[in-house]
């Protein structure tokens, strides 16, 4: 089969010819139709992500139909169309993943590839109203935006009113934030770097939105939503940190939630206790999900019919450039690699 691999970190990756993974007793193989880019793959590709081995076939989100069934499998049929939850072996503390937890495309053979196997448990069907290239957009992005939003930020799924800031709009996991607290029923604020990523969010539901490279955009954003002093946000979902972090600080209501799954823009500095626990916030990092939060969330994407946002279809042998618009910063979206059939 043809498969994208990495040799080296700091190299292009490559297109090369691998043997096709047939199923073991408890594991099903995929014939994958599309797979999507995740700033996971960039940070392997740089060599910065932690237990390095190469060489590795990449990616963690795909989707396809399924070619092969293990003899141990009951549940799942040939030609079924599926999507993969690509967090594996969370272990049985909800709270914390256990020692095991790994997530595919790396050292697990990925999916940018013709073909790929992984345990049955880990494989689901794929939403009826998604094409392939929509399908492949959700698993890794959506679980961490699940979990922050709904495990962690604690938002009330229950026609919510509360109101939530989600920073840094434009990403995979922040739009997938969006489009699950819009469905809820939140009050969503946005911040991005782009005037026009602000007015694309807004035109996904949210109410609107400030240019954090504006020196006084917490001002700016507090004068929109009339928060004052005081804070104005019950749950905050942040993955850049950095200095501007304390920021979020103020922005929180009484009793909010700031939860973070990144820290792009580096170490958090510079918050003054005082305002933490007197407002008596809560603080929280995340990352993934669990194997029920992933099956909850799928769930609550059939019903709420939510279809990801796409930026950018490309052929499976275009993966380096791919890799490269990733880098850049400048989609909107899910980047994704169409895999042609033979």
């Amino acid at each position: 089969m043809k498969a994208i691999q990495l040799s080296e970190t700091h190299q292009p990756v490559q297109l090369v010819d691998v043997p096709t993974p047939p199923p073991g007793p408890d594991e099903v193989q995929i014939r994958l139709r599309a797979a999507a880019l995740n700033h996971r793959d960039v940070f392997v590709q740089q060599g910065l992500y932690p237990g390095m081995k190469l060489p590795a076939i990449l990616g963690s989100d795909g989707s396809g139909s399924i070619s092969g069934l293990g003899s141990a499998v009951r549940d799942l049929q040939v030609d079924q169309d599926v999507i993969i939850n690509p967090g594996l072996y969370w272990g049985k503390n909800p709270r914390f993943y256990g020692p095991d937890f790994r997530i595919l495309g790396m050292p697990d053979a990925g999916t940018f590839a013709e073909y790929v196997t992984v345990p049955a448990r880990y494989v689901h069907p794929k939403p009826a109203h998604l094409s392939f290239e929509q399908a492949a957009a959700i698993p890794l992005t959506s679980l961490t935006a699940w979990r922050a939003l709904v495990t962690r930020g604690r938002l009330n799924q229950d026609q919510s009113t509360e109101r939530v800031l989600i920073t840094g709009i434009g990403g995979g996991a922040a739009l997938s934030a969006l489009q699950f607290a819009v469905a809820i029923g939140a009050e969503v604020w946005v911040t991005s770097g782009s005037d026009e990523k602000i007015q694309r969010a807004i035109e996904l539901g949210a109410k609107g939105g400030v240019n954090y490279k504006q020196a006084d955009w917490l001002k700016q954003l507090m004068t929109q939503t009339g928060g004052g002093r005081t804070g104005y946000f019950d749950v905050i979902i942040d993955s850049a940190g950095g200095p501007g972090f304390a920021k979020l600080i103020d922005a929180a209501a009484s009793g909010g939630r700031i939860v973070f799954y990144g820290g792009t823009t580096g170490n958090i500095t510079d918050i003054a206790p005082p305002k933490v626990f007197f407002k008596q916030l809560d603080i929280l990092g995340t990352t993934m999900g669990t194997e029920q939060e992933f099956a909850d969330m799928l769930t609550f994407v059939n019903k709420h019919r939510i279809t990801p946002i796409v930026d950018t279809v490309l052929p499976l042998v275009e993966t380096e450039q791919a890799l490269r618009r990733m880098e850049a910063g400048k989609q909107f979206g899910k980047i994704v690699l169409s895999i042609a059939r033979n």
